[in-house]
């Protein structure tokens, strides 16, 4: 398949990251993955992937091996090897300035700080990507590096497949019916829970 859309989430391998913060991305990528009946991951591109059919529209669904930081090489494999271009590719990853529950679409723009947008950025060779940011809030005190890699509370626990689960319904009308569409349906919002 060349073309179509390429749906990177970050974040980091290993058992011991799985229900972090930082993995987020990886979450949601899961979510889309199941809701389209994808098949086995396979290994490639620095990465597992996985083809799928997204709101009718053929996509590749993809979670980084490399690491956070060298996020883009795994991503620039996949995209060069199924011609896709930027403005096709959509990465899903937590975002410590919005806050836990808040979902964002956003069409290019920089990292804030974000080392595995810094990295996709950098391998790309553009912004152009669009970007479904899911809040993890910043902490009021300490490490942000701690933040990110620390497990949510159990307060947070109780709804967090409502977040992946909306990560995912951005995903899905980013597919379906264009950014523009999705931002307006999402970042209006107040917090990210869904509407029916």
């Amino acid at each position: 398949m060349d073309g179509g859309k390429l749906v990177v989430g970050l974040g980091n391998p290993e058992a011991r990251y799985e229900r972090t913060r930082h993995n987020i991305g990886f979450a949601v990528v899961d979510e889309l993955h199941s809701r389209a009946g994808g098949r086995t991951w396979q290994e490639k591109y620095q990465g597992m992937f996985s083809r799928v059919d997204i709101a009718g529209h053929p996509a590749i669904l993809l979670k980084p091996m490399t690491y956070m930081n060298l996020s883009g090489k795994s991503v620039c494999r996949a995209a060069r090897y199924h011609r896709i271009e930027p403005q096709d590719v959509i990465v899903v990853h937590d975002d410590l300035d919005l806050p836990f529950e808040t979902i964002r679409v956003k069409d290019g723009g920089g990292t804030g700080g974000h080392k595995g947008l810094k990295s996709c950025i950098a391998d790309l060779g553009s912004r152009d990507f669009l970007r479904v940011r899911v809040g993890i809030d910043r902490p009021p005190r300490g490490d942000a590096t701690d933040h990110v890699l620390s497990t949510f509370s159990a307060d947070e626990e109780a709804v967090i497949r409502d977040v992946v689960a909306e990560g995912a319904d951005a995903v899905e009308t980013v597919i379906r019916h264009g950014v523009v569409r999705a931002m307006n349906r999402f970042n209006k919002r107040e917090g990210g829970r869904h509407e029916s």
